[in-house]
């Protein structure tokens, strides 16, 4: 998938399997990252008696929107560059998928932030929950909720098999003939 400069362990058929959990799992995020993007975007509700709410009206639902625009963008480009395999892109990889994990995670707290509070309300700030008027609203926030979520999973395996995938191109250092004896006494 990446020219040779993919997963390099033991086997060949171990790397053909991580090559294929990594293609799958960026196969994966698209569909997760489109359907989320989507049913926030498409997210509003008017009340006759409180007017209407937009995702685009709240901060942390606009990151939400955001972050599964960007991060459908780079499921399809990673996985174009994997095949293409125009350069070894194994570190870019490593921290790109590290960054789309956070990006993800963050998002999803912002907007899981929100959901919480158009559920719950804030006594103490005097916010009333909002759910009871904007059901429809709410349940499909929470519905994008899980399909982010689900992509962040994905996001964090692909970190763990990027990271591995850099790293294990590496040897241990050696220990010193110090550090064995400070490991027995």
């Amino acid at each position: 998938m990446r020219s040779g400069a993919g997963f390099t362990p033991a086997s060949s058929s171990q790397g053909r399997t991580f090559r294929s959990l990594d293609l799958f799992l960026r196969l994966t995020v698209i569909p997760l990252s489109a359907a989320s993007l989507w049913v926030m975007a498409t997210n509003k509700q008017a009340n006759d008696a409180y007017g209407k709410v937009e995702f685009s009206n709240i901060t942390g639902l606009k990151y939400l929107v955001c972050t599964n625009a960007i991060s459908l963008g780079y499921a399809a480009a990673s996985i174009l560059l994997s095949f293409l395999g125009c350069f070894d892109g194994d570190w870019l990889f490593f921290i790109l998928d590290q960054v789309f994990a956070y990006l993800t995670v963050t998002s999803g707290s912002a907007a899981t932030e929100v959901m919480y509070l158009a559920y719950q309300g804030d006594t103490e700030a005097s916010w009333s929950e909002g759910c009871s008027y904007y059901g429809k609203f709410c349940s499909k926030g929470k519905a994008s909720l899980f399909l982010h979520f689900a992509a962040f999973v994905c996001f964090v395996a692909l970190s763990l098999l990027s990271a591995y995938e850099v790293f294990s191109k590496y040897e241990a250092p050696p220990l010193s003939s110090k550090d064995v004896g400070d490991q027995a006494g």
